[in-house]
């Protein structure tokens, strides 16, 4: 018996069941645009905010009932984390889940005691896996939580400190090439600075691009096919942190030659925190070729920190959605509910409900978004809009035929002004609005 013992398997009911364990919208073998939903969405259950976080805050300790949590990570307590876990996911009936290694194993003092704690659970991970048909969309490394990284781990002032994030890095890719994992992330939870009186901004920088390059060259020392990932986030713990948004991580990927080898796994409440749009980031990824896989969860806007709460507006996430489906959906990546219940949330099927309502809102953004792709009025208004590059000069200007005096010349032989033209910006949001009605 575990935890959530007393919740049957979630099903599908359609919109009328008063079922509350029940999905309204998300019918994973409904085909959108010619794929199963849960191909589209390849939802993700993290395994930290659902199964190891106790409901505490800065101001208060733990308010949620997880048995496991009660005392030090032992054997016997990971074991029962275990077991729920994989019991969640099942009556859930998703296809991933993603986990960081201090998460699910018992507590390591010593490199040797980390290294066999860690191949420990990972059998029983293998085991449940192969038990349950769940699969692992990517493990990552916790390399933040623990008071050695304090100071950062890849970007620390003590190379001793790097060096034991190098040994539990290279422990949870190899346990996740082992696993079948489909990628591999690195959260830089604490890279970055609280002040610049004592910090050597370029050479954290140069060491935090040795530590990738490290990682890309294990990754092909053992065979591991997965995408390598690094997730933005603008500051929080600390005051900036270097991979702040993609932007600032593309820059960084190119200035160590990492561009080819690693994406980005965003996460919407990191997007809102560095003041940009959700679907501004994935554009931004799909402009330089690194959009690899999504944390989904929303912030509260009056809220400045990460609260990573279940998404529930579906409108909001059309845009991001629609991307998605020019693209063809994820190559390796999906929707990880990076989220957490609230702390009052203190009943085991509040787990549930909160999760069924998450994936039930992707599933309404899905569909908004297909009814949108199929109507083609947003690709026309876009293509409108830029129809003046289809003309002679647009072509010569984007082939490279004309330079700077060239494009001067032309525009002083005609004496013309341009004039402005709409951009039906209010249009353009009330073809999103429209579509939402699942």
């Amino acid at each position: 018996m575990t935890l959530f013992a007393g919740i049957d398997r979630v099903r599908y009911e359609g919109p009328d069941t008063r079922n509350e364990l029940a999905y309204r919208v998300y019918d994973k073998n409904r085909l959108v645009l010619g794929k199963r939903m849960e191909d589209w969405l390849r939802v993700a259950v993290c395994y930290w905010h659902s199964f190891n976080w106790p409901g505490h805050d800065i101001f208060g300790q733990g308010t949620l009932p997880r048995p496991w949590l009660a005392g030090p990570a032992t054997r016997e307590s990971a074991g029962s984390k275990l077991e729920a876990a994989f019991d969640f996911l099942t009556r859930l009936d998703i296809p991933y889940f993603t986990f960081h290694d201090l998460d699910a194993m018992p507590a390591a003092s010593r490199p040797s005691e980390h290294i066999e704690s860690l191949r420990w659970i990972e059998e029983r991970i293998a085991a449940k896996m192969a038990a349950t048909g769940v699969k692992l969309l990517w493990g990552t490394a916790n390399l933040f939580s623990h008071p050695r990284y304090a100071g950062g781990a890849a970007t620390s002032p003590d190379p001793e400190v790097y060096a034991w994030a190098a040994l539990q890095v290279r422990c949870c890719l190899e346990a996740t090439h082992r696993l079948g994992g489909e990628n591999y992330v690195l959260w830089g939870g604490r890279e970055g600075y609280d002040t610049l009186l004592n910090t050597d901004l370029k050479r954290e920088l140069n060491h935090y691009g040795r530590f990738l390059a490290l990682v890309v060259e294990h990754k092909h020392r053992i065979g591991f096919k997965g995408t390598l990932m690094v997730e933005p986030k603008p500051f929080e713990p600390t005051k900036h942190q270097y991979d702040r948004d993609v932007a600032a991580v593309h820059a960084f990927l190119r200035r160590y030659g990492l561009e080819r080898e690693v994406k980005v796994n965003i996460e919407v409440n990191h997007a809102t925190l560095a003041g940009l749009d959700f679907e501004h980031e994935i554009a931004a990824a799909r402009a330089a070729g690194l959009f690899g896989s999504v944390d989904i969860n929303r912030g509260d806007p009056r809220n400045g920190w990460d609260t990573d709460q279940f998404p529930n507006n579906a409108q909001d996430l059309v845009p991001a959605m629609l991307q998605l489906l020019e693209d063809g959906g994820f190559a390796t990546g999906g929707f990880n509910f990076d989220a957490k219940v609230r702390r009052q949330s203190v009943e085991p099927a509040d787990l549930y409900l909160a999760h069924i309502a998450g994936i039930d809102t992707l599933a309404r953004a899905l569909l908004a978004a297909e009814e949108a792709h199929a109507a083609g009025a947003l690709a026309r208004l876009r293509e409108q809009r830029y129809s003046g590059w289809s003309s002679e000069l647009g072509r010569r200007i984007e082939d490279g035929a004309m330079d700077l005096a060239g494009l001067a010349d032309w525009t002083r032989s005609r004496e013309l002004e341009p004039s402005p033209r709409s951009g039906r910006q209010e249009l353009a949001e009330s073809l999103i609005a429209r579509h939402c009605r699942f």
